[in-house]
């Protein structure tokens, strides 16, 4: 591996690089962390460090780092075909892409839109479903309903169903969208008239709460509902039983349209192709990116029901949008030979074979003080921090900002690791290992975390 300056690389980032989602003061400080390479599940940085990488660099590298035969795939190509849009034209790659990710979809979503990125793919989606009610005759059918904490991208659409006020308030006003209360049954004391004893009953008045806000608004006027299968933002928030079956019910009752984002939770992360498999229901959409082609290029996908797509199959009905480089031949080739492995390591069977050894090693956490809960699925796993763990107090903003970004990130780097603290919603460190790794990570992972929280309290 080639030998880097690191002061150099942090003088000309400071200088001139600006990050994503980012305080720029970090890299100014110097502090900026600078991977240069990866291999399995370990990345190292430009000190020569050497961790694992708790979190598929961004719920992506889902294969796992360094694979040859994807760089192979994206080289080969790239000599025969470099680019083409997908304007009237389209290319093998795209094509054969298209009828495999249809093949895994449930039901009869059977047609595939290509993006970029998720934002994309959920910007696609919800114009898709403005239109759809356009060409049915129902143009006031317009507003979208998500859940509270929900993230689904930075597009101005996407940013618009997204459930964070304070991603949104820079960029407002945006376009109308409505918030209902998300899974988080450790906090359900905290939603006025949610049950709190019995976690399936908790899940159906959650869904209920759909029904009521599209009632409030009119379904005349509402388009689609937004949800990812485990919502990421306030930390895997997962679906009780029979939440999903009752959002279809009343989706179905209002003839409004339900879109699953899964754009963290597809490609095996939940241990299926899709988690709308795992967690058994039917979305008209589903939007996909990030594990499609486990990051080693950029790709993403709006799957389309037959009932959306058949409009657009006749005459001279055009859906008006795209982008340049989505299914980009080099793309959809790396995607192809990423899902080939998929099949050939059985890597969603083995998600769903070892989750509960996964699980098992984190609620060991549960006796360090700080730790509230452990919550998620698959091989996507929260842990919830508090203050106080009988009372599950919340940290204050100050608390937040001395353990979340004082402590936390750097301190888990420096013992070994790499995963997310977060704080939209609550405190939480966020799980999402490469699915290769196995119940020796396990192990590794809740050892580090257990050295590096022990020690949480005292740096607030």
């Amino acid at each position: 591996m080639s030998t880097y300056d690191h002061a150099d690389l942090q003088k000309k980032a400071s200088d001139h690089l600006w990050m994503h989602f980012t305080r720029q003061s970090m890299q100014h400080e110097g502090k900026l962390p600078i991977i240069v390479g990866a291999e399995g599940h370990h990345i190292i940085d430009s000190t020569g460090r050497r961790v694992i990488d708790g979190l598929s660099a961004l719920f992506t590298t889902n294969v796992g780092h360094g694979r040859k035969r994807l760089a192979e795939a994206a080289k080969k190509q790239l000599e025969t075909l470099d680019f083409f849009p997908q304007w009237s034209f389209s290319h093998p790659a795209g094509i054969e892409l298209a009828a495999r990710l249809a093949s895994y979809a449930p039901g009869d979503l059977n047609h595939v839109f290509f993006a970029s990125g998720g934002g994309e793919a959920n910007e696609t989606a919800f114009k898709l479903a403005k239109q759809h009610w356009k060409l049915a005759g129902r143009p006031m059918k317009h507003k979208v309903i998500s859940r509270m904490s929900s993230y689904h991208g930075t597009p101005q659409g996407a940013l618009s169903i997204t459930g964070l006020p304070y991603m949104k308030q820079p960029f407002e006003p945006l376009l109308p969208s409505f918030r209902v209360p998300n899974t988080n049954f450790y906090r359900a004391d905290e939603q006025n008239g949610a049950p709190t004893e019995n976690r399936e009953e908790f899940g159906i008045w959650a869904a209920d709460r759909i029904e009521e806000m599209i009632i409030m608004e009119g379904p005349e006027t509402v388009a689609a509902v937004f949800l990812e299968p485990v919502q990421n933002a306030g930390g895997c928030l997962t679906p009780p039983a029979g939440y999903f079956q009752r959002v279809r019910q009343i989706c179905d009752k209002y003839d409004v349209l339900l879109v699953a984002d899964e754009v963290i939770c597809g490609f095996g992360r939940i241990g299926n192709w899709f988690a709308s498999i795992t967690y058994d229901f039917q979305p008209d959409m589903i939007t996909c990116a990030k594990a499609i082609t486990s990051g080693y290029l950029p790709l993403a996908a709006t799957i389309v029901s037959d009932r959306i797509y058949e409009p657009f199959s006749k005459g001279t009905t055009t859906f008006p949008h795209g982008y340049t480089f989505a299914g980009h031949p080099a793309a959809c080739a790396v995607a192809l030979e990423n899902l080939d492995i998929f099949e050939e390591e059985g890597l969603n069977a083995r998600v769903r074979e070892n989750s509960p050894a996964f699980r098992a090693e984190l609620e060991k956490l549960k006796s360090l003080p700080i730790v509230g809960d452990v919550r998620g699925d698959g091989y996507f796993f929260a842990i919830e921090l508090v203050a106080d763990q009988a009372k599950k107090t919340k940290f204050t903003a100050e608390q937040r900002e001395k353990l979340l970004r004082g402590y936390l990130p750097e301190a888990m780097l420096n013992a070994g690791l790499y995963a997310r603290a977060d704080d939209r919603q609550d405190s939480v460190v966020t799980l999402a290992p490469p699915l290769t790794v196995g119940p020796a990570e396990f192990v590794e992972i809740r050892q580090i975390l257990e050295s590096v929280l022990a020690d949480g309290l005292n740096h607030i």
